[in-house]
């Protein structure tokens, strides 16, 4: 339903299609904080939000146990803090409870501190937001304020240049019909020029101070919603009612350009505003290996309670065998039983074993991410000089997920294009200009004669300069005169003769300024009226009649009667609709033809420019039908057209231009290498379709061998789809009565490209508007449970649709809108994904995704602010995934993988010494090993590893892209490397502990070293050298690090193993120091050396065996794939380029017009022109803010060119 529609049906009293329950009334405070809503149960807050916004997770009260909540969300934590409960019971604690209660207070610690200095600066944010200035009419005159302090019904002033900081409805302006000029690059990305136009009851009558002050109008409207381009409600002032839609609104973001001031009505504040609605709320994000590692606790837990159970069980029966053997003990065992001794030993078995699960596992993941993070913010090739900004990794916890993106999500402009438009070549009667010279920067001397010169200007071509000078070219003077005359762009002559172009859209500007630098001169205008320099003599031209741009139209026309009397009609627009309305045999079709698709094959806006002489009886005719469609009430605009396309007829064309719409620089090469990653891009854009999908071409997203499907055939190939699987046949009925394909997803290339509307209508998902009507009203609206597994196949159809396709372009989307899109493909496909975007329209879908980034451009800091990382430009994006994200994926997984091992393979052994210790929970080892295994023997050659491993070198990640599906299958860390590392620590528990238990048997001797310390010495160190001969062979990239990691963790083995063993310390403390002497004793036997060896060469074997048989066939060899790959690279080795060539000319590039209709309109109207000796709305007093002068007329300026020129701002 449109705007109007649901106006109408308001004002017609018909209040069932949208409920009207959003009440502002002007400065009125108090009516509005009468106003309460219910949250739950009894619970109330003000209906009516400030305008000060929040986007922190907490606050002081809140951090502590909202953090705690959060951090016991993780599995590992809640299993510590069982143990530790355990560990405090005496009866069942085989070791001190501290000593595990210290290591989770640290971990907690340091979780807890990196999410309060990721809090703390979201507040500094919020603070500084909401900190602005303002000026809030408070009283009868105007105040100086924060936007914290802006309520609804406030009357507002905003200045040039500033933003608007809630959601207003225009009352009236400085300019000329109260005319606004904003931009809303921090909303959507677009640097172009929009306007909004007050009420004319507000225009005329609110001209003062006094007047805003005493204004009590009432708007009702629809509630705080979402839709970011549409807004319905009405005004009622003075017994009057007057309507409004979104031309008539301000949004939160925004920026004023153009207009010295305007006044504005607070409608929405805060978290009520429309960009607020859209940026949905903060997740809390976690990896696919976190995920696995909950679940991998879990399976470790089962595990563990299974084993302690079983060895309580025979704990429990080896206790009664034992009393039966031994009698004689039987006063030992006065109140003891073999139950409660299995009871007791299932404890101190879950404790014993509670180690398996180490806690220094988790604190060195959190320094290894922290570091990772660190690399990535270090990374010079990364860091974007012109702006001096660097990469940032804002989020420390998820460099893993890097390795493993399957689909990016990005915003078009700002993301992938500058959104600067640049002539770069045109064809006149044939030939092609700018072609071989353009790159030539031209001399001072060859611009000497224009002194109205741009000398920025990239166009330059001497020839065609040569040919304007010469000035004998009848259709060089037309089209370059079209190109001054026939456009909506203003001018402002500044005090140093400087003319300064003020365009709708970036398209016209290069259009006029290229003009400009040829000669001819657009200079000023009024509302009848053009004034031209054309090579140095100043001509005025009369406008007729402007034919407005539309999407439908695709081209602008303007009739003007030039200084001889002659009328002409000049035209551009879309070759498509020029082409067809030439005369027949026109001379030079063909060439142009030909030049428009080579402009074509290099992606280039395309526009036809065409002109004809009109006599003067058959203008007289024309302007009489053009006279009575434009009074008319009813269908005007689709009048207007027919009328239009009358005159558009048997045109003779001049020529084509071509306008490049730069890229960011290096942006197809990096879509380029994500496609060969197996990542695929979806471009979700608030853009017009049409260039969208230039772009897609400009930057390699699409290819001239793709269809691209059209909403009738989506439409169609969905049916198909829902009949083949029997589901929502006649849902699809009712959405798309087309004839059913055969087949339903053809293995051709495809590519995607929607709209916004499009997606509602297939997807269902349209905004209902809130209704209040009671619990029955709202029990029947619910949907059944039937209608929502229609919805849902029918989501899943359209994804399993969209993902079959090469490429996915998605147009004139809202915010919420994209951040759907990516929770569709989240649902339905369960990969990982990732977002990119620059400006507040991409926050949503930041957040939503797996991993959010931030692009830091001239839109502001919002994406970055909510986002994980921040890039400076697109093309980082490449090496942050294939290089930071696959070495910390890889680095994390080895990580993982090698703990587990070196875990299972040194306190497994507990579970066989049980055995051999009548099952009763005795530690085999020295409590100071176990204390130390995973803190300092053990830490750092894994650390290392962590933090430097290899398996390419950053140039040749970039080369092979292909390296990166490794993360995205999840290869390196899954449930069976997992089993394999298990199978390994067990296999080498097994190994250093029966090695050394059929060595040491049973010998008697003064010499003989057979005791039960020596024994635990020598499992303890086989099982030490072994993890430590493991990670040798594991490590495929040495550096100084490593090697002081292995060094530093034999050197802390003895050194820590002579001070825990120390006479001094056990004389001491005899209860904490149990082994002294041991290691001296066992270690300096030779026989005890050999068995240590013995059990290391056992232990190493297997691996060796394993990796032998690899490297002989050839499996999981990237060295090997790499230099087979480098040589099939170097016989068919192509090289990027920023343009691609297209072989089929079907396809044509996209028009150069991207502003909306409208600018004709107001320019005829005189609505945008201001008088230069007439300064209207201007401030009498500027210091003291007293009073504010509106015009009384409707500001139509003169006629003559003489006493009126444009006169606008400068637009940075």
């Amino acid at each position: 339903m449109t705007d109007q529609e649901s106006l109408d049906n308001y004002l017609n009293g018909n209040k069932k299609q949208l409920d009207f329950t959003w009440e502002v009334k002007a400065n009125d405070r108090a009516y509005h904080t009468q106003f309460r809503k219910r949250v739950v149960f009894c619970l109330t807050r003000k209906k009516y939000a400030d305008n000060a916004i929040k986007t922190a997770k907490y606050n002081v009260l809140t951090f502590l146990p909202l953090n705690i909540y959060e951090q016991f969300h993780r599995m590992a934590n809640l299993y510590f803090l069982f143990i530790i409960l355990l560990q405090t019971i005496p009866e069942i604690s085989t070791l001190p409870w501290f000593t595990l209660l210290l290591p989770l207070g640290c971990l907690l610690f340091i979780r807890g501190i990196r999410d309060l200095i990721d809090d703390i600066a979201r507040h500094r944010s919020d603070r500084v937001i909401n900190s602005r200035p303002c000026e809030i009419l408070v009283g009868k005159s105007f105040s100086w304020k924060k936007w914290r302090d802006i309520c609804v019904g406030d009357i507002v002033c905003l200045r040039k240049d500033s933003f608007v900081p809630a959601d207003l409805l225009l009352l009236s302006s400085s300019e000329p019909s109260s005319l606004c000029y904003v931009e809303t690059a921090d909303i959507d990305g677009e640097t172009n020029l929009k306007f909004r136009q007050a009420l004319l009851a507000t225009h005329r009558e609110l001209v003062s101070e006094a007047s805003m002050a005493a204004f009590d109008g009432k708007v009702t409207c629809e509630e705080p919603n979402s839709r970011m381009h549409s807004f319905v409600g009405t005004l009622e002032w003075k017994g009057e009612k007057y309507s409004l839609d979104s031309e008539k609104i301000l949004l939160r973001g925004c920026r004023i350009r153009n207009t010295e001031t305007c006044y504005g009505l607070v409608i929405y504040a805060g978290f009520d505003s429309k960009i607020m609605k859209n940026s949905g709320k903060i997740k809390m994000k976690k990896t696919k290996l976190d995920r696995l590692m909950d679940r991998l606790v879990i399976v470790i837990f089962v595990m563990l309670l299974l084993t302690s159970f079983c060895l309580a069980i025979t704990a429990g029966f080896w206790a009664v065998t034992f009393h039966a053997k031994h009698s004689y003990l039987s006063a030992f065992y006065i109140g003891s039983s073999p139950a409660r001794e299995a009871f007791f030993a299932f404890w101190g078995f879950m404790i014993l074993l509670s180690i398996i699960i180490p806690m220094s596992m988790y604190i060195t993941f959190e320094f290894i991410y922290m570091v990772n993070s660190c690399f990535i913010d270090w990374d010079l090739e990364m860091y974007y000089p012109p702006k001096d900004t660097p990469a940032k990794a804002r989020s420390t916890s998820l460099n893993d997920q890097l390795g493993q993106i399957e689909y990016i999500f990005s915003d078009k402009t700002g993301t992938l294009t500058q959104n600067i438009m640049t002539f770069k070549k045109c064809c006149i009667n044939g030939i092609i200009y700018g072609s071989a010279n353009s790159e030539n920067k031209p001399s001072a001397a060859s611009w000497s004669w224009n002194p109205y010169v741009d000398r920025k200007a990239e166009f330059h071509d001497p020839v065609l300069l040569e040919a304007i000078l010469r000035n004998d070219d009848p259709v060089l003077r037309e089209f370059l005169r079209l190109l001054a005359v026939c456009h909506t762009v203003m001018v402002e002559k500044k005090e140093t003769g400087q003319l300064v172009y003020q365009a709708a859209s970036p398209d016209e500007e290069a259009l006029v300024t290229a003009a400009r630098n040829l000669g001819y001169v657009f200079l000023s205008r009024t509302q009848d009226t053009i004034t031209l320099s054309e090579l140095g003599t100043e001509r005025t031209y009369r406008v007729l009649a402007m034919l407005d741009f539309n999407s439908v139209r695709k081209r602008m026309s303007v009739l003007v009667r030039d200084p001889e009397g002659k009328i002409r009609l000049y035209t551009k627009g879309a070759d498509v609709v020029v082409l067809e309305r030439l005369r027949e045999d026109g001379p030079n079709e063909a060439f142009t033809q030909k030049a428009l698709d080579s402009f074509a094959e290099e992606t280039l806006r395309t526009l036809c420019l065409a002109s004809k002489e009109v006599k003067e009886e058959d203008y007289a005719e024309w302007n009489k039908r053009y006279h009575e469609a434009s009074v008319l009430l009813q269908n005007r605009s689709q009048e207007l057209d027919k009328v239009y396309e009358e005159i558009e007829q048997d045109l003779q064309l001049l020529g084509a231009t071509a306008i490049e719409d730069k890229l960011q620089d290096g942006v197809p090469e990096t879509i380029h290498l994500l496609t060969q990653g197996n990542i695929k891009v979806w471009v979700l854009t608030g853009d017009k379709q049409e260039t969208a999908v230039n772009i897609g071409f400009a930057c390699r997203l699409l290819s001239d061998d793709m269809e691209i499907l059209e909403e009738k055939e989506i439409c169609e190939m969905l049916e198909a789809y829902w009949a083949s699987n029997n589901n929502l046949r006649s849902s699809a009925e009712a959405l798309c009565k087309f004839p059913q394909r055969s087949g339903v997803l053809c293995p051709r290339k495809m590519a995607l490209v929607i709209t916004g509307d499009f997606l509602d209508k297939v997807l269902c998902t349209e905004e209902k508007v809130k209704r209040k009507e009671g619990f029955w009203a709202r029990l029947a609206c619910c949907k059944s449970r039937m209608q929502q597994e229609e919805e849902s196949s029918m989501e899943k159809a359209f994804v399993d649709l969209a993902t079959n396709c090469q490429a996915v372009i998605c147009c004139r989307v809202t915010p919420k809108q994209k951040a759907h899109i990516v929770q569709l493909v989240k649902r339905h496909r369960s990969v990982i994904t990732l977002a990119i975007g620059d400006g507040a329209n991409d926050v949503n879908m930041i957040k939503t995704a797996d991993i959010g980034v931030g692009i830091s451009g001239q839109e502001g800091m919002q994406a970055v602010q909510c986002s994980d990382y921040a890039l400076a430009q697109f093309r980082y994006l490449q090496r942050l995934l294939f290089v930071h994200g696959r070495w910390s994926y890889l680095r994390i997984c080895k990580f993982l993988r090698y703990f587990f091992y070196k875990t299972f393979a040194g306190l497994m052994v507990q579970i066989w010494f049980a055995f051999y210790s009548g099952f009763t929970a005795q530690p085999l080892y020295e409590a100071w090993f176990l204390a130390l295994y995973n803190v300092f023997y053990t830490a750092y050659p894994v650390l290392s590893m962590g933090l430097m491993e290899q398996d390419v070198s950053a140039k040749k990640s970039l080369k092979f892209p292909e390296l990166y599906k490794v993360g995205q299958r999840d290869e390196l860390f899954n449930y069976r490397v997992f089993c394999v590392a298990f199978l390994h620590g067990t296999v080498t528990s097994l190994g250093s502990f029966y090695i050394a238990l059929w060595a040491f048997e049973d010998r008697a001797g003064s010499r003989v070293v057979g005791d039960y310390q020596s024994f635990a010495i020598t499992v303890a160190t086989s099982a030490f050298l072994s993890v430590i001969a493991e990670i040798i062979m594991d490590i495929k990239f040495w550096t100084i690090l490593s090697f002081l990691a292995i060094a530093g963790s034999l050197l802390f083995f003895c050194l820590l193993s002579f001070f825990t063993q120390n006479f001094h310390a056990f004389r001491a403390a005899p209860s904490i120091f149990r082994f002294p002497g041991a290691t001296q004793n066992a270690l300096s036997d030779p026989y005890v050396l050999c068995i240590i060896l013995l059990c290391v060469v056992v232990n190493t074997i297997p691996a060796l065996t394993v990796r032998l048989l690899r490297t002989m066939t050839g499996a999981g060899a990237i060295q090997d794939k790499i230099r087979s790959q480098d040589m099939r690279v170097a016989e068919s080795t192509v090289e990027l380029q920023s343009h691609f060539r297209r072989s089929s000319l079907k396809r044509r590039s996209s028009y150069a017009f991207s502003h909306k209709e409208g600018y004709a309109d107001l320019i005829s109207r005189g609505a945008s022109l201001r008088g230069k000796d007439s300064r209207s709305r201007s401030r009498v007093d500027e210091g003291s803010c007293q009073s504010v002068l509106l015009p009384t007329g409707e500001g139509t300026a003169p006629s003559t060119a003489s006493s009126s020129r444009v006169l606008l701002k400068e637009y940075n």
